[in-house]
């Protein structure tokens, strides 16, 4: 079963999904469990913003990424996309939209991120209310005044 992880009060949502990408490919670039990121984002314009996040995360860092379409998508450890036709692995999800994603279950890992904004935690709870009525267990993190 998908383990689901709610990451609440988030001042900066992109911000957050860039380091939760980064700690996840740091395991598996060092050899731990799979920790491959398809980061699910709303349109285009998001996914520019957080192609842009990973290049300045920090000067001396480089965060492995590509869209899915990309051929060279199959090997690499972060995929940044609004398109969810090419799924090219199940590891994590980190959804940055404000629906459910149809096919999060196929996912070993699914992270919610909810900013500060009231329309974007009224659509979280409607989100999280989803998992829970279907018997997942989710995990809650309050990320007030970290990102």
């Amino acid at each position: 079963m998908t383990q689901i992880d709610f990451y609440f009060n988030a001042s900066d949502k992109l911000r957050l999904a860039v380091n939760l990408s980064s700690k996840a490919l740091s395991l598996h670039l060092a050899g731990a469990t799979p920790s491959r990121v398809f980061l699910l984002a709303p349109d285009d314009e998001v996914c520019r913003q957080v192609e842009t996040s990973l290049w300045t995360l920090q000067q001396t860092s480089f965060l492995p990424h590509c869209r899915s379409s990309d051929v060279r998508a199959p090997e690499t450890p972060l995929i940044v996309d609004h398109a969810s036709d090419n799924l090219v692995h199940d590891e994590i999800l980190l959804n940055l939209c404000s629906h459910t994603p149809t096919f999060f279950s196929r996912f070993h890992r699914l992270i919610e991120i909810v900013g500060q904004e009231e329309a974007d935690k009224l659509q979280a709870r409607e989100r999280f209310r989803f998992y829970r009525d279907r018997g997942y267990d989710i995990r809650k993190h309050d990320v007030a005044g970290k990102v």
